[in-house]
């Protein structure tokens, strides 16, 4: 890829990602302090501010890298992970797993509500009201915008569904498990990156997140279906 059409492709693909990731985030936090942990509050992570995010490799690094090395195909990020207290929690057990589902759960929102955008974009795109050079220097890197932001907060979603801790899925997984089965399953944690790099290597992350994305997006497009006659 020549350097103009990476630089084009960034400018695309930053601002969703980015928002993909910090809301992802902020969610942790703010359920977290809905449901007696104060921590991520305490420590001004509840805010939209990217700057008390942002992991520098993480954030910034890793996403160029990816996208570079994909041709533009593919990228992929984290923010700063949120702190949260389970012991501030009133249950921790069920909590926890509440606080962890509420990141892929917002992903899944922010996907959404870039899907009735996109749809807003697509009519306003076809309007004759609309003048032609408002739609093709406005119109076409939002609507570029939207589709991104609709891929990569479904594989976000998806991805932190895999059943691993620390992964989401993997904390949703443990307060779902019995007492004794969730303590045996918890130990694997310290391991858990070791475990899904591993799996990644190999391929196997595919058969849950390809799946599960599927699923995701078929829901979102059953959801918004009705509206593509009206918009």
């Amino acid at each position: 890829m020549d350097p103009y059409t990476i630089l084009k492709g960034l400018s695309v693909a930053a601002i969703p990602l980015l928002l993909a990731i910090i809301f992802h985030e902020i969610a942790h936090g703010w359920v977290a302090n809905r449901l007696g942990d104060p921590t991520a509050k305490q420590m001004g992570r509840l805010t939209i501010n990217p700057v008390a995010h942002i992991d520098i490799f993480g954030t910034v690094i890793m996403p160029i890298i990816l996208f570079v090395f994909s041709n533009g195909n593919f990228s992929f990020g984290y923010a700063k992970p949120v702190p949260v207290n389970p012991f501030n929690l009133r249950n921790p057990k069920r909590d926890m797993a509440i606080v962890s589902f509420a990141g892929p759960a917002t992903n899944i929102i922010l996907a959404a509500i870039s899907i009735l955008f996109a749809l807003i974009v697509a009519a306003l795109r076809i309007s004759p009201l609309l003048p032609q050079f408002l739609s093709s220097t406005l119109l076409v890197p939002i609507s570029q915008m939207l589709s991104f932001s609709v891929t990569i907060n479904i594989f976000l979603a998806a991805f932190n569904l895999i059943p691993i801790p620390p992964l989401d899925g993997g904390r949703v997984l443990t307060g779902l498990l019995p007492d004794r089965y969730a303590y045996s399953f918890s130990k694997i944690e310290p391991y858990g990156f070791m475990i899904l790099f591993m799996l990644i290597i190999l391929g196997i992350t595919d058969y849950f997140v390809i799946p599960v994305a599927t699923v995701i997006k078929g829901l979102l497009i059953l959801i918004f279906s009705p509206l593509r006659g009206l918009l």
